[in-house]
């Protein structure tokens, strides 16, 4: 899967910096040699006979994405505009419309609009596909191309044409472009409760993550009853970082293991102790766009018992990308490695179940738009494991606690079914500890 910051954060990514070199090449078999050999030849032929003149570098770049496009869709080989827009993705601000996107056949398809944002304030939702920029088709062109149209000066406009899946027709949407501030985390007091929002595992997650938490209980004059972790639409990020965040809350236990191809490459990563949350009651919200690093997180609070996951099955991305530098401004990113929850449970293809199956209600497609997921990316890595043979279906749809409709919601004034429902468990669980502990003390005074 091509994609840069508009896409660029859909994986764990562990760094290390390894050369290439061509040493191996010498000890290729004789069967390797011919496959070679065949390579050659047709590259010959292309050169000297293909209708129009194409240069070395075309093919040659040609050859390399097609080679990697047979492994699986996230490994991939990054020019020198990819290195820049990693560069933004990691470090910087840009003028555009907040979107994580993909090619996938020759369309541009949203993996999810990153919140606050012009794109999510406009309705894009993840699984639209774009088809026209100001009335152009961008069908079969390269996703560097839109990328670079959707970008641009903030305060000017685009008009974007989208197919979502479920609606008859195409619509168009005129979204004005704005500074993206890539600041990952952002935090609120919902009530006395702390809402903690990670939009990407970016550099230094965890320790902003710390930081909500004492901006939180400093807001407040004391400890909030409890936290809600929205990992709604985080396609994932660094590896370090999701270990970090889990660690925030956890006092001990394994947080992630990573098994590679060599026995070597296999590692473990531990909590160390201290809950920053002194064991408040947390809930994790999770949906389809949730991946990677999200999962990770969601994962090991989830089998450590730590927080209570909500929402909708996680998109199912077990697996850890290396980046492996080729020059100064060129790498490649492979994926060297499937990632484990401390139960041993690979998350590639079925994800992480929430334990309590929360439909977005105040979503007025939640019933009728499909939910895109690493099982439907076309060489998509297998769970070694396998998963139910069963399609794994969103529960909760026609549960009659989630009957209200969008007009019954925007009575009450809720915008957000699913952050309200996590609020509401968070505020029923300290009511019912508050019943407990005074019937419990209750009951110690009439013994004595």
């Amino acid at each position: 899967m091509k994609s840069n910051f508009l896409r660029a954060t859909a994986l764990v990514t562990a760094v290390a910096l390894l050369p290439l070199t061509t040493a191996g090449l010498s000890a290729v078999d004789a069967n390797n040699q011919r496959q070679i050999g065949n390579f050659i030849a047709v590259y010959q032929q292309v050169r000297a006979n293909y209708v129009e003149k194409v240069d070395d570098e075309t093919l040659m770049k040609g050859a390399i994405d097609g080679m990697l496009a047979s492994l699986d869709p996230h490994s991939s080989f990054l020019d020198a505009r990819d290195f820049e827009n990693l560069r933004t993705q990691t470090d910087g601000a840009y003028g555009g419309l907040g979107l994580s996107v993909t090619m996938e056949d020759g369309a541009v398809k949203v993996i999810a609009p990153i919140k606050d944002t012009p794109a999510e304030r406009a309705g894009m939702k993840a699984g639209d596909y774009i088809t026209h920029l100001d009335g152009k088709l961008i069908y079969g062109g390269t996703l560097d191309d839109a990328v670079d149209s959707m970008r641009g000066r903030p305060d000017t406009d685009i008009r974007i044409t989208v197919v979502r899946p479920g609606r008859d027709k195409p619509f168009d949407l005129t979204i004005t472009r704005a500074i993206i501030d890539l600041k990952p985390v952002a935090w609120e007091v919902e009530g006395d409760v702390g809402v903690i929002s990670i939009a990407s595992f970016t550099a230094e997650v965890g320790d902003d993550v710390r930081s909500a938490i004492r901006d939180i209980e400093k807001s407040l004059g004391r400890a909030p009853s409890g936290y809600v972790l929205d990992l709604r639409s985080n396609p994932g990020g660094l590896l370090e970082e999701a270990i970090s965040v889990s660690d925030v809350f956890l006092e001990k236990g394994e947080i992630v293991s990573q098994r590679g191809r060599q026995k070597g490459d296999n590692e473990r990563y531990f909590a160390r102790p201290g809950d920053d949350t002194n064991g408040l009651p947390v809930i994790v919200l999770i949906d389809a766009g949730s991946a990677s690093a999200s999962e990770i997180v969601a994962g090991a609070l989830q089998e450590h018992h730590r927080a209570l996951v909500m929402g909708e099955r996680s998109f199912g991305k077990g697996s850890v990308q290396t980046l492996l530098p080729l020059s100064r401004t060129t790498a490649l990113k492979l994926t060297t490695a499937r990632y484990y929850t401390p139960n041993g449970r690979s998350v590639q293809e079925g994800g992480i179940e929430p334990d309590i199956q929360v439909p977005q209600l105040s979503d007025p497609d939640y019933k009728t738009r499909p939910r895109y997921r690493e099982s439907d990316l076309r060489g998509h890595l297998i769970n070694e494991a396998g998963i139910e043979d069963k399609v794994l279906e969103e529960d909760g749809k026609d549960d009659p606690r989630f009957s209200a409709s969008i007009e019954d919601l925007e009575a009450k004034g809720i915008e957000d079914f699913q952050l309200h429902y996590a609020l509401e468990t968070i505020s029923r669980t300290t009511q019912a500890s508050a019943r407990l502990a005074a019937t419990s003390a209750k009951t110690k005074s009439k013994r004595n």
